[in-house]
């Protein structure tokens, strides 16, 4: 794709891509991008008020929209429902963290005597940079500024690295690792090792192909909130649809992607199978996302994901998204170890620490960001 756009050599006329994908292809100025510019069009046809807003953050760049969403990828969290309902623990109870570190502790020990906690209460390591994303959008955390400029390195932030260290070492450690794409961690997960995983509603597809032994074991519910009355959703991957600025036929493509993304038809095929819901909400109202859910006991799951989709986090559409997850990852990482070093598991201390390290990788980044001059003005 890029190989085409920067040297004008013929590709597909539409193309459907990853976010992390798209946005290579706002390396440089907005004028060079190589993707059709459907802004205006968005907004003349009254498309733009059709389709879940916070949906467009990853391509839309310097205030221009480059591409269609595919989809929304808000995100719920996935427990253990037997078990849990087992122990008589009632969810509905749950609506901070802290709500349910605490009324999920029971399930934290050991049962059969071996000398290890028989379930961890979430999936979370200093190596998941996908759950500590999650956390961070959901806590209204932020990686760049309006200006594109990193700003990842902010008290938010530090503040959500430091409580998520917490949750997966020292002493008041109750979550452990189910590695997300292995036989391995779906293995951890049929057997109870960890309850709660945060789940997209790609994942939610995915476990029931990889996964059928969950089936009937697990329902979702909204994640709990950061503080009361905050955010109970995040949201995570996403894909879009653009037309390459080389087509011969910009008018039958457009037409085409108008097709695809507002079929009822498609949207009910897309959910049935993927679990996916559509960005576009006119179709929210369609009674298949309403159907109950074997897999997830039972729940209509398509409805409860269509119930967060308002509230998923902004995302930005920098080029240098992959490379700010990898940075904070490190500072996670790094954070981990001196806490295991030092021993020091309090937050507030951490907090300093954190800020300290996400200081220290943002200056790192900006420094790559420097090199690019493709992004400075034209004079």
């Amino acid at each position: 794709m890029l190989a085409g756009f920067l040297s004008g050599t013929p590709v597909a006329e539409v193309i459907e891509t990853h976010l992390g994908i798209s946005a290579k292809a706002f390396l440089g100025p907005v004028e060079d991008v190589g993707f059709v510019d459907l802004t205006d069009r968005l907004h003349a046809e009254g498309i733009y008020e059709q389709i879940n807003t916070p949906s467009f953050g990853p391509y839309t760049s310097r205030g221009r929209i480059f591409g269609m969403p595919h989809d929304v990828h808000p995100v719920l969290l996935a427990y253990r429902s037997d078990i849990v309902e087992a122990a008589g623990i009632d969810v509905s109870q749950i609506e901070t963290w802290e709500d349910y570190f605490r009324i999920m502790r029971p399930l934290y020990r050991d049962f059969d005597g071996d000398g290890r906690p028989d379930h961890y209460l979430m999936t979370a390591s200093n190596t998941r940079s996908d759950v500590a994303l999650m956390l961070i959008l959901q806590a209204g955390g932020t990686l760049f500024d309006q200006g594109d400029r990193p700003n990842f390195s902010n008290p938010l932030n530090a503040e959500v690295l430091a409580r998520l260290v917490t949750w997966f070492t020292g002493p008041t450690a109750t979550c452990a690792d189910a590695p997300t794409y292995t036989a391995s961690g779906h293995r951890l997960r049929l057997e109870g090792f960890v309850i709660g995983t945060l789940v997209p509603d790609w994942m939610a597809g995915q476990w029931k192909l990889e996964n059928p032994g969950l089936a009937g074991k697990v329902k979702v519910m909204p994640i709990p909130a950061w503080e009361k009355g905050g955010r109970r959703t995040s949201v995570a991957g996403g894909s879009m649809i653009g037309i390459s600025k080389k087509s011969p036929h910009i008018e039958t493509n457009w037409e085409m992607i108008k097709y695809l993304y507002f079929s009822p038809d498609l949207a009910r095929r897309m959910h049935q199978e993927t679990s996916i819901i559509s960005p576009v909400k006119t179709l929210w109202s369609e009674s298949f996302y309403d159907e109950p859910d074997p897999y997830f006991s039972g729940q209509p799951i398509g409805r409860m994901y269509i119930e967060q989709a308002p509230d998923v986090p902004h995302r930005d559409s920098s080029p240098y998204g992959a490379a700010a997850g990898q940075k904070i990852t490190s500072a996670l990482i790094n954070l981990a170890q001196y806490a295991n070093k030092n021993g020091i598991y309090d937050e507030p201390r951490l907090r300093i620490e954190a800020l300290r390290l996400l200081a220290k990788e943002q200056e790192i980044l900006e420094q790559l960001i420097s090199r690019n001059l493709f992004l400075e003005p034209k004079s």
